[in-house]
């Protein structure tokens, strides 16, 4: 068995839905990097299994459009045991692996051994991600309005970072402060503070919950936060017991693309409004655009973007 991409989470140009592989429907793509939890074409199909499942239980049949959707599970395990691939196959992270456990995950061993190797990569490399007048954005990520961004990752735990976004209006930053391991964060609270010399901003935290890991080297030192905002630059990571509901207030997809989209333009406008309508082309975004345009000003920005001022 060999592992692709030295266990790197790019997906092959496929991009096939977990429920199109296992051959449940026919063509379905998959747009959250294999978050599955994130995913509300994966939420409604599992549910319409349940409830077939329940249909056959009982002695009925279920409705003849959809009789033919039942968990993917069930589909794999239908096959040979030596045909039955794993997970992580499925997610086309690694060749060929033989499901042993009947795809009860919680169970194996190499499942756990892979999440666990998986998990410091992941960091590294954000998989697809938007462009919205140079915002970058990657999917599968939430997006929080004060411009921090939250990541889904195992038992509970959340990834927790800058956006692209304000880095670029407002760093580069010389240091990016969290609150201590133990200690808590919460949802919407400005508990993550950035410095740029004599200056700093407090920035809100997207979700609630116990911090676990800090990224020390944003303390010395904010340059990875800048140059790669969704991997090595990441903030904290939290337990989070109330996700399922603060989730609820976050963006994610299309939703975080329409928000950038309104923040340049909103951007625009300031620039407009301060240096003239020459100064604002509606192109790109630049970096360091607070450095470049003082006379936007640092409070009024902040007040603005991040909206804890």
């Amino acid at each position: 068995m060999q592992t692709k991409h030295a266990l790197k989470p790019e997906m092959s140009k496929s991009y096939q839905c977990i429920w199109m592989r296992a051959g449940v429907v026919r063509h379905r793509i998959c747009r959250t990097g294999y978050q599955c939890q994130t995913c509300r074409f994966d939420r409604t199909l599992r549910r319409v299994a349940a409830e077939n499942q329940a249909l056959r239980q009982q002695g009925l049949h279920p409705p003849e459009r959809r009789a033919h959707i039942v968990s993917w599970k069930e589909k794999l395990t239908a096959l040979p045991p030596s045909r039955r691939p794993c997970i992580h196959h499925l997610k086309e992270r690694i060749d060929f692996k033989q499901c042993t456990r009947d795809y009860h995950c919680g169970n194996c061993e190499f499942d756990q051994y892979f999440d666990d190797q998986f998990s410091v990569h992941a960091v590294l490399k954000p998989i697809a991600v938007e462009d919205v007048h140079g915002i970058k954005f990657p999917q599968g990520y939430y997006l929080h309005r004060g411009h921090t961004w939250a990541r889904l990752e195992q038992n509970h735990t959340v990834r927790i970072g800058l956006d692209d976004f304000i880095q670029r209006l407002l760093g580069p930053f010389d240091r990016i402060e969290t609150p201590l391991l133990g200690q808590t964060v919460r949802q919407g609270r400005p508990d993550i503070i950035v410095t740029r010399g004599d200056k700093t901003a407090r920035v809100q935290a997207p979700v609630s919950g116990v911090v676990t890991g800090v990224n020390a080297n944003l303390r010395e030192k904010a340059g990875p936060a800048e140059q790669d905002p969704f991997g090595t630059g990441w903030a904290v990571t939290v337990q989070t017991n109330n996700l399922r509901q603060e989730l609820r207030g976050l963006l994610i997809g299309g939703q975080s693309a329409e928000y950038i989209e309104q923040e340049t333009g909103r951007l625009f406008d300031s620039i407009e409004n301060s240096a003239g309508p020459l100064a604002a082309d509606g192109g790109r975004i630049s970096d360091n655009i607070f450095g470049k345009m003082p006379q936007l000003g640092w409070r009024r920005l902040v007040r603005q973007f991040l909206r804890t001022w």
